[in-house]
């Protein structure tokens, strides 16, 4: 297959271009006598330095993934040196086997072309929709003599204008309901209007005389007696002020009510200066619906503005997506969608692949696109719905006012409607069994982990060192069997092996595995840890003649070791195992790191008393008894300081000035952690 040059003509959405394939490229070489076949680095190498669409294929030929480029080489490099930090790619790059790619003259037209791709072979690792079902579109059927409205979830056409997507199906109907009411228009689904397109199809030249050959031999449709039709069906409404009609049904759509009220009371006051009196109670009843919509409308800003504002809320590989569609300052619509991709891609690969496919979608793009991030491609983003539009439109984002705050409601709808669809579909539930058959199976368990226990160390140099210990109950916390462990242990230093076999030894102690307050006995413990403390658990368990299996989780390369193996495990990015293990161990390192800090703050804030001239222990003790916590006293003024017994104001000042100086010094209020 042939690349195209950047001579060639622009690609066209109809017709794809054949991608150049590296893997072609390598037989050929082979054919040619070559003594072995050339590597991806290799391949990338040869790619040329021109801006286009790259698409990465599996083993069986199958594409995985499709990105766009400004520079191909310099991008494709990025991925087979793995100098791409995004969390999938590793993962990914294990998978892909070979790749093509297509030349285009600039990067916009590498975006237009990147849509068109993933439409065509919807890879697995772009971000998509989580569901394969249509969106309900309204649609204008454009390219008809008489252009009618409807309701549909077809393919787009390139003859018919499409306006959603709608997430609400009947907001959907109502609103074309409403719509006919204001502007009478043919519905795609009337028996009367198909006859006359039909017509229309068989006698093309009859086009200028069809409103003749209607009222000669045709019939008026039921919409049109109760004013929802224009009575097409009947001749009733010449060519040219039906397509008044339906520029009327795109600006409402697009959102330009402004614009259509003035129209309609134009014609309104015309009708009453002709004595036209029912006409004008007709145009008067629709500017009644249209007051109607608006005063169900909140008002968000004070000038007639057109904006989309979109937030995300994201879960361990899906996420939520809301749009708020304002137009002339109101918003006049939601937009929720489910999202295949979550935290296991960054937000922004998530935000962009999203913009891309829903404004692909929908011909209503307004004048800017308001984001909680900044897209690397924002430049070419806005270029590409520029050229949609017609206008300018632009990518922004807002940091303070109105909009800020309305992005900040859309990531809340985001969240809910997410949270809606992880309730409807029992998303949680499948994941977490999901999540501990996988550690089954990649442990060599035997039976899937349901009570997980996991420990952490945390000290400050040997100082204040404490354990924390975790329990996971169907992959699930089970905050009622966490416990805390205060090191008893004489360290000079930091010591996580020996802190580890003194709070692994009491918590698995004899007396302790038969307290019921500790609960079962666990099938997994997970050690914060790589190899070293795994071995150091490994050791105590012995010790203690128990046989409980246990693996160490490193922060560094999220790899897990197990003692039968010397190589470590690497869980699959993404998966719901690797998911799982990682918030055990996360939850475990937050616990121990809050009991550690509230051992250290109250000790150095005990001790500062002791510094103070003139607090001596009775004096403490009665300052203690006061206030009940150091919390209470650190948030005390001096005058409530010099409100406890033997405290006059004067040493009240002196203390409230000590302890606010050791909260406002860093050095001394927070030290570095060791877990």
């Amino acid at each position: 297959m042939l690349g195209r040059s950047s001579g060639d003509t622009p690609p066209s959405r109809s017709m794809p271009l054949a991608p150049f394939s590296a893997r072609a490229a390598s037989e050929h070489v082979r054919a040619q006598g070559g003594d072995h076949a050339p590597s991806l680095v290799e391949q990338v190498a040869e790619v040329p330095d021109d801006p286009g669409c790259y698409l990465w294929k599996d083993a069986s030929g199958e594409v995985i993934y499709v990105g766009k480029a400004k520079n191909l080489r310099a991008r494709l490099r990025q991925y087979v040196t793995l100098a791409d930090d995004r969390a999938k790619i590793p993962l990914m790059m294990q998978l892909v086997a070979s790749f093509d790619y297509i030349v285009v003259e600039s990067e916009h037209e590498a975006l237009v072309l990147e849509r068109e791709l993933i439409a065509q072979y919807h890879p697995y690792f772009n971000v998509d929709y989580k569901d394969d079902k249509s969106y309900p579109y309204i649609a204008i059927t454009r390219g008809d003599v008489f252009p009618a409205i409807k309701y549909t979830r077809e393919k787009h056409r390139p003859d018919t204008r499409y306006y959603g997507p709608y997430t609400d199906s009947r907001a959907a109907r109502e609103t074309i309901d409403t719509l006919r009411k204001v502007c009478p228009i043919c519905t795609a689904s009337c028996a009367e209007w198909k006859r006359v397109r039909r017509l229309l199809e068989k006698r093309p030249d009859d086009a200028d005389v069809i409103e003749l050959i209607c009222s000669n031999q045709g019939r008026p449709c039921f919409d049109y007696h109760v004013g929802r039709g224009p009575g097409v069906c009947a001749g009733m409404i010449g060519r040219e002020e039906y397509a008044v009609n339906v520029r009327r049904v795109e600006r409402f759509l697009s959102g330009q009510r402004r614009e259509l009220v003035d129209e309609l009371k134009a014609d309104m006051a015309e009708a009453a200066a002709d004595l036209d009196f029912e006409r004008a109670g007709r145009i008067k009843r629709r500017l009644e619906v249209i007051d109607g919509l608006d005063d169900r409308q909140q008002v968000v800003f004070p000038t007639s503005v057109d904006l989309d504002l979109i937030g995300f809320y994201r879960e361990e590989t899906i996420a939520g997506a809301c749009v708020f569609v304002v137009r002339e300052g109101r918003v006049q619509r939601t937009c929720e969608f489910i999202l295949d991709k979550g935290l296991d891609v960054d937000e922004v690969e998530l935000a962009s692949g999203f913009v891309k496919r829903y404004y692909d979608e929908t011909a209503d793009v307004p004048h800017e696109v308001d984001l909680a991030i900044e897209l690397p491609d924002a430049d070419v983003v806005g270029e590409w719905l520029t050229g949609k539009r017609g206008r300018v439109c632009r990518l922004h984002r807002p940091q303070r006012g109105e909009k800020h705050r309305l992005l900040q409601m859309a990531d809340r709808n985001a969240h809910h409607a997410l949270m809606r669809y992880m309730m409807r579909t029992g998303y949680s539930d499948d994941r977490t069994n999901q999540a501990l058959l996988q550690l089954e199976s990649a442990l060599a368990l035997d039976a899937p982990p349901m009570r997980i226990e996991c420990f952490d160390i945390s000290t400050l140099h040997g100082a204040f060192t404490v354990a924390s210990m975790v329990v996971f109950t169907n992959g699930k916390p089970d905050k009622s069997q966490y416990r805390r462990f205060k090191i008893r242990a004489e360290l000079d230093e930091a010591n996580d092996f020996a802190s580890m076999s003194e709070v692994l030894g009491r918590r698995y102690a004899p007396e302790r595995m038969a307290d019921e307050r500790f609960g079962s006995r666990p099938d997994l413990l997970v050690v914060d840890g790589g190899r070293p403390q795994l071995t150091a658990a490994m050791r105590q368990l012995e010790e203690l003649g128990l046989d409980i299996p246990v693996c160490g989780l490193a922060k560094a390369d999220e790899e897990v070791f197990v003692p039968w193996d010397d190589t470590p495990i690497v869980l699959p990015s993404g998966s719901a195992s690797l998911y799982l293990i990682k918030q055990v161990r996360d939850e475990s390192h937050r616990f121990a790191i809050t009991f550690h800090r509230e051992l250290r703050g109250k000790a150095m804030t005990v001790s500062i008393l002791d510094e103070i001239p003139g607090v001596g222990p009775k004096r403490k003790r009665a300052i203690m008894r006061h206030f009940g916590s150091m919390k209470r006293l650190r948030a005390a003024s001096a005058e409530d300081i010099s409100a406890v017994n033997t405290v006059n104001l004067k040493l009240a000042r002196e203390i409230y000035e000590a302890l606010h100086a050791l909260s406002q010094d860093p050095a001394k209020a927070d030290g570095s952690d060791s877990a």
